[in-house]
């Protein structure tokens, strides 16, 4: 072992896992916290219908998109390097959100941070996993997942109460002495990693960023433009033909930003397969379902999140535990269980909604559906971790990072789109006629991961 691996494993785990933990949270956090505060944001800056779209869209189409071009960067200029400017970019933005006056202003702003956060997500697990000894990844992997978990739990229920306190700047503002603290954390407790490529794939780069933006950009306005006609269909043809570009580049070039020879794994391949059908089919229900208790039940979207609870915070129990005991368990056995669960408790939520559905109907479900996400975050990140040699992480944490924001930016829009063909907010009725058939087409998504993931290897 070199002195510099010696001196990496002996870091305080503690402090390991702050240093990553943190700026992961803010990160997931930014992807819901701003939901809460959008009717106070349309008052006081007189914002739009669309400009509330954009508020939400500015922040996850560049995160999704530069998530494997972040990852790549790293690779190449180093990890570390590229994990600390991400912290600052996010950091930044946030102020620029905070101090915005106007709806542009806010959107830019929410763009950038999409940035960082593209930087903060795959570069965090990937430093984790080189920060600490072999035998507390799994245990460090299952608490960076419950961080992460905790941070979209969270997000909804406090933007709701900062708003319902303060104003609406202060959760953006809350992250500039976070961020600052994090950086100053991360730049002294981590150390500096590479990939095995220490050359730059411009053309790379280009189109895997410029593919994703579009065909994700195509899917998010789907629902709302319509699939046949406008400019989604030429933003999904344009985001395939440059990603089908991307991957035919791939496959010629000696030093690719993203190795094909990866898929060839078979664990990492089918763990890839079950994250595109999780996220589909968890987030896309969570996003309908989010809705029910205002829409049907006319409650404020504090409380509504608080109902929720039982669903979005049982994985930051689950996760860390499921990372513990992840290797005397068996990850293959975690992600199928987890995958079973979680259709099962989603299953019940769509044979449950009614009108006159109490709280008590959903209860269970809720905590079924929260098990079986808490069951999948740390095996999912541990096995695509295992799948890869150690310099390859950096570019399979990205590139199943990447293919998790595809499928929920795939589910939300699909799932949708079923809604929007059976029903609609004219009503609490209606509403329920169109959630039940995007539900169960949720629990349908996942019932096929769970297929899937048992044919994942039994040990990784």
């Amino acid at each position: 072992m070199t002195a510099v691996a010696e001196k990496r494993k002996t870091r305080p785990f503690g402090l390991v896992i702050a240093a990553v933990g943190i700026p992961a949270f803010m990160g997931a956090l930014d992807n819901l916290v701003v939901s809460t505060a959008l009717p106070v944001i349309r008052t006081e800056l007189g914002a739009s219908i669309a400009d509330l779209q954009w508020f939400v869209n500015a922040y996850t189409l560049p995160f999704a998109a530069f998530l494997l071009t972040a990852a790549a960067l790293g690779d190449r200029i180093g990890r570390r390097r590229m994990y600390l400017i991400g912290i600052a970019v996010f950091t930044a933005a946030s102020a620029a959100a905070a101090l915005a006056t106007e709806p542009w202003q806010l959107t830019a702003a929410r763009a950038v941070q999409g940035l960082g956060g593209a930087a903060i997500a795959p570069l965090s697990l990937t430093l984790l996993a080189a920060a600490v000894p072999d035998r507390l990844r799994n245990a460090a992997v299952g608490i960076w997942g419950g961080i992460t978990g905790l941070g979209v739990a969270l997000g909804p229920v406090i933007g709701g109460a900062v708003v319902d306190g303060l104003t609406w700047n202060w959760i953006f503002w809350v992250n500039v002495p976070i961020g600052v603290g994090a950086l100053v954390l991360a730049a002294v407790v981590l150390d500096e990693s590479r990939g095995g490529a220490r050359r730059l794939d411009p053309l790379g780069l280009l189109l895997s960023s410029s593919g994703m933006l579009l065909l994700i950009w195509g899917i998010v306005d789907g629902p709302d433009r319509g699939w046949t006609s406008g400019r989604v269909p030429v933003m999904l043809t344009a985001g395939a033909a440059l990603l089908v570009a991307f991957l035919v580049w791939q496959s010629r070039n000696p030093a690719p930003m993203l190795p094909l020879g990866l898929f060839r794994s078979r664990s990492f391949s089918l763990v890839n397969v079950v994250t595109l059908t999780f996220s589909a089919g968890a987030f896309g229900s969570v996003f309908l379902l989010a809705q029910f208790f205002q829409v049907v039940q006319g409650l404020t979207p504090l409380e509504s999140g608080l109902r929720t609870l039982p669903w979005t915070a049982a994985p930051m129990v689950v996760a860390p535990l499921a990372g513990i005991f992840g290797a005397r368990i068996g990850l293959r056995n975690l992600v199928v269980a987890g995958q079973v669960l979680l259709a099962a408790g989603i299953l019940w939520i769509g044979l449950a909604t009614s009108t006159d559905a109490g709280y008590g109907d959903f209860v269970g479900a809720f905590l079924l559906a929260g098990i079986g996400m808490g069951l999948t975050f740390a095996p999912i990140s541990t096995i695509t971790l295992a799948s890869v040699s150690e310099q390859q992480r950096g570019v399979a944490s990205g590139a199943n990072n990447t293919i998790r924001e595809f499928g929920v930016a795939a589910g939300v829009a699909v799932l949708s789109s079923i809604f929007s063909s059976h029903g609609g907010f004219t009503s609490g009725q209606d509403f329920v006629d169109g959630v039940v058939p995007a539900v169960l087409a949720g629990a349908a998504i996942l019932a096929v991961g769970a297929v899937v993931a048992t044919r994942l290897p039994a040990k990784i």
